[in-house]
């Protein structure tokens, strides 16, 4: 008899008030890497009605322009018009530092710039080897901003949210059965066109080229409120780092306990996690299992993880010694092993800060390495 389960996963658009931070604060450590590939950087934007803020710690010999960088970063995601209570022309105030001299003298010697534990997961689900329902989630949360961007509707208003629930039977994915999405919209457009565009325009083409269909109408929620005309920080505040489960795997798998943005690679919450993330990859895209989940943990000022953990769930085709092994030959997991094998003090940050960090080609994280 097989067993039936369900897993829902969401996301959220690019002009999301979280995702506003994040893509901040990663458009300021691409900035500093771009002058300064040896910056050290954790910076925490946050967002509400007509205002923007900066907090947290920078050590760097780049010349940054904070306010242009934050004020043509607001405008890119489409936040142009002040009467949405939020725009390119709200306050901003900076109030970053310098970087404590307690934590730099443990990343100059190498060593992580935090303790804390990161994992890391892969499965055959899907090609880029990423849960069904996270990247279904990101997938139409994507159409929704192409979709806006390029006028193809032009009642949309940035900011939104995805959410999808899949049907597994027998551990496998076999179909998608409610879909969730809240967009805002202009005031002309009644709430019958916003659902019927959604349906047609982004969900049914998206779901199409994951080769799945719609599900039932009843199962379809578009903007449970009715209506949402205001988007963005003038509805709801936003910070750096709070969607740590839509950057992941959608809670397919555990969350390590920091964000991402706004840090640099010595920061072990980013680069762990993705030296984690490499692994299981590489793991399961050599066949060596279905399913993995890869943890490390380190320690602030030690070089070393004191953790490392490979969990296949009863699917490898090789024994825990030989995946160990394998892990040892594909990357060195110490702090400066994990930022020089992959590549990471380059300003490439800021196309991760929407729809998740995992999955994207392009990313070396996300490089595959025949064994």
């Amino acid at each position: 008899m097989s067993k039936t389960r369900l897993f829902t996963s969401e996301s959220v658009c690019a002009g999301h008030p979280d995702k506003i931070c994040d893509a901040i604060s990663d458009a300021l450590v691409d900035a500093a890497l771009a002058q300064d590939p040896n910056s050290h950087a954790g910076i925490e934007t946050v967002v509400g009605a007509n205002q923007v803020a900066l907090f947290g710690e920078v050590k760097t010999t780049a010349k940054l322009d904070y306010e242009s960088i934050v004020r043509q970063k607001v405008k890119d995601l489409g936040y142009t018009v002040p009467a949405w209570g939020f725009s390119h022309e709200s306050i901003f105030s900076n109030d970053i530092h310098q970087q404590s001299p307690e934590i730099a003298m443990g990343v100059n010697h190498d060593g992580a710039g935090d303790q804390g534990m990161m994992f890391g997961f892969a499965c055959s689900e899907t090609p880029e080897f990423m849960p069904l329902p996270i990247a279904l989630a990101h997938a139409i949360a994507r159409s929704i901003d192409e979709a806006r961007e390029s006028g193809q509707l032009k009642w949309l208003r940035p900011d939104g949210k995805t959410q999808v629930t899949v049907r597994y039977e027998d551990d496998q994915p076999v179909a998608v059965e409610k879909l969730v999405a809240a967009v805002a919209h202009d005031e002309q457009t009644p709430p019958e066109q916003v659902r019927l565009d959604v349906i047609k325009t982004i969900l049914a083409p998206t779901l199409a080229r994951f080769k799945f269909g719609l599900p039932a109408d009843g199962d379809i929620t578009i903007n449970g409120t009715g209506l949402w005309h205001i988007p963005g920080p003038e509805s709801d505040a936003g910070l750096t780092g709070r969607k740590i489960v839509v950057d992941t795997y959608g809670g397919y798998a555990r969350v390590g306990g920091g964000c991402f943005s706004g840090k640099d690679p010595t920061k072990v919450d980013r680069s762990g996690a993705y030296a984690a993330r490499f692994i299981a990859k590489n793991i399961v895209a050599s066949g060596l299992a279905s399913k993995c989940e890869v943890g490390l943990a380190y320690v602030i000022g030690k070089p070393k993880p004191l953790m490392q953990t490979i969990d296949t769930f009863g699917t490898s085709k090789l024994s825990q010694a030989a995946l160990l092994d394998f892990k040892d030959k594909l990357i060195d997991t110490s702090v400066r092993g994990v930022i020089e094998r992959l590549n990471l003090r380059q300003p490439i940050y800021s196309q991760t800060s929407a729809y998740g960090h995992f999955g994207k080609p392009g990313l070396p994280w996300e490089e595959t390495v025949e064994s």
